[in-house]
């Protein structure tokens, strides 16, 4: 009866039509008491929902498309660049298959709602799927109809929620899944993830290949340091760098002061935020790579007018409207500074460099300290570092023995003297090779007697032979324009890394540091 006449309006391909006419043909020979009546019924349902040839039409104008990404987002031009490549090449060739991408960058930079303005630029669905916590395979394949209350995997479900087979799949927080005797969740999404495997996905539940070929999937993660490499391999990464401090004050201005006055039922007319504020707000109250604290504080400067508002505190006051926030209503709504700018006086003593380090969090600078005494040539190394810092320090170690006299540094000697060089922040875990070149600096400006500059931050990983290696750089010279004023010491094969990342590059000058022949 309804099952046939859905099966006829369907535009089933054929394998499945094959299949779901076998299926009707069981039903009908079970009597509806018998529990296996119920689990045919529900195989069939959800095969005759699935989109198996339903598409929504792709917007393809790319002036509309490069205005809607610029209206929803601040920055970002790699990604928009990509977006806008993918439309281009779409109207050049109509059966391309979805790109996989992977949005790597630090919690609050928009990883999940660019997934979002992404579907509503391309004119598509858009599902959402948090992997976060995932342990095991069906959650991705589906369970086998031989389970009791078997149902097919998110993939599926996610097409069957949506009713087309190309939506944006976002697989938020594909680098916190985890291994467990139910299996691999990461090993499943091998299939999904790959453009050569995905057109013909096999769910558990249904058991017929299914076509994701035009499904676009965007991964987020935090760091691809927890993805495995065979996953990883699949997916084009796009780094998500933290924002500068102008483009902070830009979002602010554009996105979250309006969404903000929404939220507290104020408007503009009520409240101004002028950018000076903005930018004491972004410099002074928050620390962070994305905007989720600016947020925060915004939030709270609007409940603390909504009470002065509500009260009528102003017309008391004689105080018009729009009530404009200040240095010192923000001391007041806020407190006193979170945040100081300690740099300039730490490095007072030689023995003192400023090194940047990269963490899931957006990235962090560190006073590395060091300090010499007579004794019997120990090297104590205090930070709770990993293997590979303790490698580089004592590179750093041999390399100034080795070394000194070239540069003039008078060296005492390291047998009969003691070094100890820490890292603060002792409770957080730190390693990565690229704080040689911050413990060389130290080491030198402890034996030399001299300052370090107070203006200038140092990464790089250093080699025995004096050589300082590359590093990625968008993050690092985020933290340097943060910081400093005058610039950032990196390794001479970053030299042309400038513009990556140009509205802080500007700001943080360049310093290469080149090998003396």
């Amino acid at each position: 009866g309804e099952l046939e006449r859905k099966m006829e309006a369907s535009n089933l391909p054929e394998h499945a039509k094959k299949a779901a006419k076998k299926e009707l043909k069981r039903l009908k020979s079970l009597p509806v008491q018998f529990p296996e009546h119920a689990v045919s019924r529900n195989y069939l349902e959800t095969l005759l929902e699935l989109p198996w040839s339903h598409s929504t039409p792709d917007h393809l104008d790319l002036a509309q498309a490069r205005q809607d990404l610029e209206a929803d987002h601040y920055g970002l031009e790699k990604l928009k660049k990509r977006v806008l490549e993918y439309l281009a090449v779409r109207q050049l060739k109509n059966n391309l298959k979805g790109p996989i991408l992977c949005f790597v960058g630090a919690p609050g930079v928009g990883k999940t709602s660019i997934g979002r303005s992404i579907a509503k630029t391309l004119g598509r669905k858009f599902h959402r799927i948090s992997l976060g916590g995932s342990h095991d395979q069906s959650d991705i394949r589906g369970h086998r109809r031989t389970y009791i209350g078997s149902m097919p995997g998110r993939i599926i479900q996610g097409l069957k929620a949506v009713g087309a087979n190309n939506p944006v799949f976002l697989l938020d927080e594909v680098d916190k899944l985890h291994k467990s005797f139910h299996g691999d969740p990461a090993g499943a999404l091998l299939e999904v993830l790959d453009p050569e495997q995905n057109s013909t996905f096999t769910d558990h539940y249904l058991n017929l290949p299914f076509d994701l070929s035009q499904v676009l999937f965007i991964a987020t993660a935090n760091t691809t340091s927890t993805i495995p490499p065979p996953l990883l391999d699949r997916m084009e990464v796009i780094d998500i760098p933290g924002y500068t401090q102008e483009e902070k004050v830009q979002i602010a201005l554009r996105h979250v002061i309006p969404k903000q006055l929404q939220q507290h039922g104020l408007t503009e007319k009520e409240l101004s935020i002028p950018p000076n504020s903005v930018a004491q707000i972004v410099s002074n109250y928050t620390r962070e790579a994305g905007v989720r604290n600016l947020e925060r504080e915004i939030g709270a400067v609007c409940r603390f007018v909504a009470v002065k508002i509500a009260e009528g505190q102003h017309k008391k006051k004689g105080v018009g409207l729009p009530l404009t926030i200040t240095s010192e209503v923000l001391t007041e709504v806020l407190g006193p500074r979170k945040f100081e700018h300690e740099a300039s006086e730490r490095l007072t003593r030689p023995g003192v460099a400023v090194g940047l380090a990269w963490t899931a969090m957006g990235g962090e600078i560190m006073f590395v300290e060091a300090t010499k005494m007579p004794g019997t040539g120990e090297l104590v190394l205090t930070g709770q570092l990993g293997d590979v810092m303790k490698e580089s320090a004592q590179i750093a170690v041999n390399w100034l023995r080795s070394s000194a006299s070239a540069y003039g540094i008078a060296c005492e000697p390291l047998d009969k003297t003691d070094i100890h060089i820490h890292f603060p922040a002792g409770a957080v875990g730190k390693d990565g090779p690229s704080a040689g070149i911050t413990i060389v600096t130290v080491l030198a400006s402890l034996f030399s007697g001299r300052c370090v500059r107070s203006d200038t931050a140092l990464t790089g990983e250093a080699t025995l032979r004096g050589l300082v290696l590359p590093v990625c750089i968008p993050m690092y010279v985020y933290l340097a324009w943060c910081w400093f004023t005058s610039g950032m010491c990196v390794g001479w094969r970053n030299k042309g890394e400038g513009p990556c990342c140009s509205p802080c590059w500007d700001q943080a000058h360049h310093h290469a540091t080149k090998k003396q022949e």
